[in-house]
């Protein structure tokens, strides 16, 4: 147990510092996307901080994955390069009792990454897309100069007038398009106006004269889901650009996962099985990391750093892509992204599977 205890040590030190680095990049970079909005006022300050938190939030699932992975290539490295490894091999201690106490911690971080992926993932989702709704209703028309786009990234849509009427208080030549992942709207109008609805106190935007699109994102081209994809014509038309997204449309990432399991749509077995793997990603990870931190002595710590960070970048980009894939209808659920993780499997497998003299020596 004072063996196990030590590597575990070793592991969860550059476990906090990486975690740590990740986040803050992360988080901002995050608020860049939203700094924008913020100056130009159209985005309250604590909506911002609140949205990059959630977003934060929604990647530990990743981060912590390759957090640990990173920490095992640098912690097993470094024991390489100080000749532990070498000492314990010398004491009769097998490799596989390194590999028992990594697979030991990786279940640990797999099971947080688990409950992250499974409940806390949607929940921050919703949340998101509540306040997302919420600084689309607090956008107010007056703020914006004629002959420019506005596009708000916490309301997901840009909006555009051509001209400010000669009241002031409208606008002429409108377009307006709002994509929320599943569906994109587009209208175009020859004049607007904004106002208040005294039920709900949100503003409220009167289009006159105008067509609106709406399209279906399906995995198919528009025009081809004739139940989601319309046109339409129109003489006066209310829009509430956060509304609509908070109370009828449905958001696949903000669903819980039981619903997710009872549904036949690629997209949400797409999203299904992404949640399921993200916590197996995490142990899978973490064993790859043990024969990836073989290095020579003298060769230093991070020798392996940079071979183990472009394995992870090809390894993320293919499940990123499978993930798209099914979304699209073009790979079924089997065999979905179970292919990759069962091929990154059979690749541990292979490195870690020791020879008959190891085995003799395992304890």
């Amino acid at each position: 147990m004072i063996l196990d205890r030590y590597i575990i040590r070793e592991v969860l030190k550059p476990l906090g510092a990486v975690s740590g680095v990740l986040v803050g990049i992360f988080m901002s970079y995050t608020w860049a996307r939203y700094l924008a909005d913020a100056v130009e006022g159209l985005l309250a300050p604590e909506i911002v901080w609140a949205l990059v938190l959630l977003r934060a939030v929604i990647a530990l699932e990743v981060l912590l994955s390759i957090t640990l992975y990173l920490s095992v290539v640098l912690a097993l490295g470094r024991l390489h390069t100080d000749h532990e490894m070498i000492a314990l091999a010398a004491s009769g201690v097998s490799p596989l009792r390194v590999v028992r106490t990594t697979l030991i911690l990786s279940l640990a971080v797999g099971a947080v990454v688990g409950a992250l992926s499974l409940y806390v993932r949607p929940w921050a989702y919703e949340q998101s897309y509540r306040l997302r709704a919420k600084a689309s209703n607090e956008f107010d028309l007056a703020r914006i100069d004629a002959g420019r786009f506005y596009r708000n990234q916490a309301g997901g849509h840009v909006i555009f007038v051509d001209r400010v009427g000669p009241s002031g208080d409208t606008v002429q030549g409108v377009f307006i398009q709002r994509d929320d992942g599943d569906r994109v709207q587009i209208i175009s109008a020859q004049q607007a106006h904004q106002v208040r609805d005294p039920q709900s106190d949100q503003r409220v935007f009167v289009l006159e004269d105008g067509r609106e699109y709406r399209f279906g994102r399906t995995g198919r081209e528009p025009g081809q889901n004739p139940d989601r994809d319309r046109v339409l014509t129109f003489r006066t038309l209310h829009v509430s650009l956060g509304d609509e997204a908070t109370t009828l449309d449905y958001r696949r990432k903000a669903a819980p996962t039981a619903r997710l399991a009872r549904s036949a749509d690629p997209m949400d077995i797409a999203e299904l099985q992404w949640r399921l793997f993200t916590p197996i990603s995490a142990v899978l990870l973490a064993l790859l990391g043990v024969p990836l931190s073989h290095t020579a002595p003298r060769r230093g710590r991070q020798a392996k750093l940079i071979t183990a960070m472009l394995i992870y970048a090809a390894y993320y980009f293919v499940t990123a892509m499978a993930k798209t894939w099914m979304e699209k209808g073009m790979i079924g659920a089997v065999p979905g992204l179970w292919a990759i993780h069962a091929a990154l499997a059979i690749v541990i497998v292979v490195l870690l599977w020791p020879p008959a003299w190891l085995q003799r020596h395992f304890r």
